[in-house]
């Protein structure tokens, strides 16, 4: 089995940081790709280790990506 996820990765200091909004798992990385990379792990150790009950509960199907503008002043 398998899943399309969402990797969510940002600049943070001096590397990047990455999320997974489905399963709300972290990770971060010296580059995009190495977050990116790690994050992929660290979702895949979690299939390998979580119960089902556990899947199911945290695994949303439906993220939205978005971006919004605000007016400041």
């Amino acid at each position: 089995m398998s899943y399309q996820l969402t990797a969510v990765i940002e600049r943070e200091n001096s590397g990047y940081i990455s999320l997974c909004p489905e399963l709300d798992i972290a990770s971060q990385g010296d580059t995009v790709e190495e977050a990116k990379s790690n994050l992929q792990e660290a979702v895949g150790l979690f299939f390998e280790t979580a119960s089902k009950e556990e899947i199911s509960e945290r695994l949303h199907d439906e993220v939205y990506v978005t971006r919004f503008e605000v007016a400041v002043g």
